[in-house]
């Protein structure tokens, strides 16, 4: 389970553009907390340490214990607006979480035992298709990352979420279709799709050849019977 975070807030006494753009130019970074069936808290933290908590990598699947006013708010983050040119956190959405509550969170997805796989140990890549996974986990359960073992796999294999074993009070927020997390390919075959895509955008051929250059059936016959009317 990712570790709890401590974030230590003041309350927002002003809302609108300009009392945020103030708390901006002070170093801080207005936020909001809201859910369970309390109003919206209006907040703002300090930017240094809201930016070493976002470096962390697990900021938007941890459970960030907010400190406000001598209570602790347990929250999960939902949204960090970003600067579009500086790209430094501009806002923050929290949800409040009720005791018992289930989120929706994404985790990465690592992969074991590599050196178990004869696919790989011949050669082959492992194609991720899915970095992270979408899960539906009990707020006090919300795991750091998936560990997905490809002991055994050979190339052509696939790994589905059926296949994954998920932590307890933790399931799939897809729950339609089977879908794929990762393959197992041979390197031959991305470099056949590479050249296929190179022969189709004219890219490696000679000077003045193109893909419509090439000799048909019909090309042939022609050329034949020009041969013999010489």
């Amino acid at each position: 389970m990712s570790d709890a975070l401590t974030l230590p807030a003041e309350a927002r006494e002003r809302a609108g553009k300009g009392a945020s753009r103030q708390l901006r130019r002070e170093g801080r970074v207005p936020a909001v907390i809201y859910g369970g069936k309390e109003e919206p808290t209006m907040i703002h933290v300090e930017l240094k340490e809201l930016v070493k908590q976002l470096d962390s990598g697990h900021f938007m699947n941890s459970i960030v214990n907010i400190e406000l006013g001598g209570k602790t708010i347990r929250t999960l983050p939902k949204d960090v607006a970003l600067h579009p040119v500086k790209d430094r956190p501009e806002h923050v959405d929290f949800f409040r979480l009720a005791k018992g509550a289930k989120v929706d969170v994404s985790v990465p997805v690592v992969f074991t035992n590599e050196e178990a796989s004869p696919g790989l140990k011949k050669g082959g890549v492992l194609n991720v298709v899915r970095h992270e996974l979408e899960l539906v986990c009990d707020a006090d359960k919300i795991p750091g990352e998936i560990e997905i073992d490809v002991t055994g796999k050979e190339v052509g294999d696939s790994i589905h979420i059926s296949e994954v074993t998920l932590p307890d009070g933790a399931e799939s927020a897809i729950t339609d279709r089977d879908f794929t997390i990762a393959t197992l390919v041979a390197p031959s075959a991305l470099k056949k799709a590479d050249d296929e895509a190179e022969d189709q955008t004219g890219e490696g051929m000679e000077p003045g050849e193109t893909a419509a250059t090439e000799q048909g059936p019909d090309d042939d016959a022609a050329q034949e019977q020009e041969d013999k009317s010489e």
